[in-house]
């Protein structure tokens, strides 16, 4: 028996042990350093507007008597599924952050083998998995970390009646009221909350469902279960539902603004400009009862012309025994209600 020695150009040993006498195949033993990356938590929480930091840090055993320079990547995996996109490629201390992360994330490398990636200004659509993957010659090694946003989901409908949107109709109306298409993570977590709703909705991933915690007759009967209804994957443009919308924190305040009188829908908005605002969108009135704790039993006029007010404190004369957000529908527009406004924080 003899002995080859192969040494790689990144300094990786291998030793092959050759039998003289016997037919087999070379057997290769791994003798050099081997790269490692890990990440200290699989999951991060923040808040729309605000930063995530996530983590990973890379090293080498043994460890290395100089370091050397590696090539860091971080990609994302988006929620709803899809491609992977680019987030951020670094060499060393250069680093080129890509599409529309570009200006908002940055290695933090406060110390050897930090390669956690710094997010600022989060977006509703910066939720899903975050590969970060280091190159350093042949090695190549990655982890996932989970970006979820604190959030609210509710369900929508147009205002032309129930199950009128399609999958792309779903995309707008929720953009439209300051949201973004609720994913199922979001709608399982704000199923174990309370949420409890008969009409199905479109979700991020294209699958129609619903969430029910009182099972009943018109929603699949006494005899299932409580859970998270699903229709499956639905055809994105043939079929027609309502729609499940995520929104998160806002920088701003949603108030309630009534005059000596009570306003038409046009007369809402005016008295919102003139207040230094915008009337509210649902999202925003949703999201100000979540993070806010907006707490009002008056009925007002939102952006897309229905009638909504939100409870914290249920008490008599004031709609049904759970907190929420109450909705009136979409009554004529020359009705008369108050408004609810949103006005952004100065920046």
């Amino acid at each position: 028996m003899y002995f080859i020695r192969l040494i790689f150009f990144n300094t990786h040993t291998y030793t092959v042990l050759v039998s003289s006498t016997l037919p087999v195949s070379p057997a290769v033993h791994f003798r050099g350093v081997k790269l490692f990356v890990d990440s200290a938590q699989p999951s991060v929480f923040a808040v729309r507007g605000g930063n995530a930091t996530m983590p990973c840090r890379f090293w080498h055993e043994p460890v290395l008597s100089s370091p050397r320079e590696v090539r860091v990547k971080w990609s994302r995996l988006p929620a709803a599924g899809g491609p992977e996109t680019d987030v951020l490629v670094a060499i060393g201390l250069r680093s080129r952050s890509l599409g529309e992360f570009r200006g908002r994330v940055q290695l933090r490398q406060d110390f050897p083998g930090d390669a956690a990636l710094v997010m600022t200004e989060l977006q509703l659509n910066d939720t899903g998995r975050y590969r970060c993957e280091v190159v350093d010659g042949l090695e190549d090694k990655s982890s996932l970390v989970h970006l979820e946003l604190r959030g609210v989901v509710f369900p929508y409908q147009h205002p032309h009646g129930r199950y009128y949107l399609s999958f792309l109709g779903a995309q707008q109306a929720c953009e439209e009221q300051d949201s973004t298409l609720a994913t199922f993570s979001q709608l399982f977590q704000s199923w174990k909350e309370g949420l409890n709703w008969c009409n199905a909705g479109w979700l991020a991933d294209g699958t129609v469902q619903y969430p029910i915690t009182q099972p009943r007759m018109p929603c699949g009967g006494h005899g299932l279960a409580p859970g998270v209804r699903s229709y499956g994957r639905r055809h994105l443009q043939l079929h027609r539902y309502d729609v499940f919308c995520f929104s998160s924190s806002i920088r701003g305040e949603v108030i309630y603004l009534q005059p000596s009188h009570k306003m038409n829908l046009s007369e809402a908005r005016q008295t919102c400009q003139e207040y230094g605002a915008e009337i509210a969108k649902v999202g925003q009135l949703y999201a100000a009862w979540k993070f806010s704790g907006m707490d009002h039993c008056d009925a007002g006029w939102l952006a897309d012309g229905s009638v909504r007010y939100a409870i914290t404190r249920p008490r008599r004369n004031c709609g049904p025994s759970e907190p929420g957000v109450r909705s009136f529908g979409f009554p004529p527009p020359h009705h008369k209600h108050g408004v609810y406004c949103y006005k952004a924080d100065d920046e």
